[in-house]
């Protein structure tokens, strides 16, 4: 640690200067410097300079509180569930359709998926953020109350996973909450999922499409993907019990057997034994009804929105009838 403590610190030197935040402003930041220091040994000194110069962006709050998961599902779906997606992911697994295939041997994630989830997520690569990821953790921890010790503890994972990789930490730029790269790890997730699936020495997220490819698929692993189970399937409703279904939430809690005593259908023929949740979504004329299997909320597990969690599914039906299209 200290000898990348040390790297870490000679980056800092380069940094160019945006003296935004005033630390005796903020004794929030004065205590995690003291914290980091004596958890992990970092330079206070350092830490202070780096402090300095990194930016607190009310855009980033507006950012936050507005997420496009809030839109209704025949809003947010059109952004993602497009044409240019779907001529854009044929190029992207074509382009790295061995590196898919060893992925799916590996970790059991279908390709169509993988390449979906980084659509969803960046484009495939082409859009991996425009903030600073000290300045959209450093705004977080210090203005957005209803989730700051969250951004706080991503921004400790932050600082540790620079000093890992030897990045200068005013370097990395990612989204308006902190995730970085073609996938759009958080820090945690990134020192806790991200691999070298190239075999270079490096966990690169940031360039590096195979890492990212083989960090993706080993993230949804790793949170219970499970090979050839489906992801989702339409519903029936009859009657009005399927209102207590709701309730329960995405995470599976019944059976598709017992989903019938509360009115609520799967299309298409499965396993009865299977567990389901019912997922009910804004369609543009009333509401929409999905049956969410364990696939489905392990997705949600990479974004906690249901509607995000379709959007992968469903560009990954496209994708792969697509590519599986004479």
């Amino acid at each position: 640690m200290l000898a990348r403590w040390l790297v870490f610190g000679m980056c800092l030197v380069v940094a160019a200067p945006a003296a935004a935040v005033v630390i005796s402003d903020y004794p929030e930041i004065d205590n995690f410097i003291v914290e980091m220091s004596d958890r992990h040994g970092f330079s206070r000194d350092r830490l202070v300079r780096l402090f300095e110069r990194a930016q607190i962006k009310t855009d980033i709050i507006e950012a936050i509180e507005r997420p496009a998961e809030a839109r209704p599902w025949y809003e947010y779906k059109e952004r993602f569930v497009n044409p240019q997606h779907v001529a854009q992911g044929l190029r992207f697994w074509r382009k790295h359709a061995n590196t898919l295939e060893r992925a799916e041997a590996q970790f059991g994630v279908p390709p169509a998926i993988i390449v979906s989830l980084i659509g969803v997520e960046t484009f495939y690569g082409k859009n991996r953020g425009r903030y600073r990821v000290i300045d959209a953790l450093t705004t977080l921890m210090l203005r957005y109350p209803p989730r700051a010790a969250f951004f706080r503890r991503e921004l400790e994972e932050y600082l540790l996973l620079v000093a890992e990789l030897a990045e200068p930490p005013l370097k990395l730029k990612g989204s308006y909450a902190g995730a970085i790269g073609i996938p759009q790890f958080i820090p945690s997730s990134y020192r806790r999922y991200a691999i070298d699936f190239d075999g270079d020495g490096r966990r690169d997220l940031i360039d590096n499409p195979a890492d990212a490819i083989g960090s993706v698929a080993n993230f949804l692993a790793r949170h219970g993907w499970r090979p050839r189970v489906p992801v989702s399937d339409a519903a029936r409703i009859e009657g009005t019990r399927h209102f207590w279904v709701e309730q329960l939430g995405i995470k599976p809690a019944l059976t598709l057997q017992q989903l019938v005593s509360y009115g609520v259908f799967a299309e298409g023929e499965r396993d009865d034994s299977l567990s389901a949740a019912l997922i009910s979504l804004e369609g543009a004329d009333g509401p929409l009804y999905r049956i969410g299997y364990n696939n489905f909320y392990v997705i949600t597990r990479y974004n906690r929105s249901k509607r995000y969690a379709m959007a992968v599914y469903e560009l990954s039906e496209l994708l792969r009838d697509a590519y599986e299209r004479p």
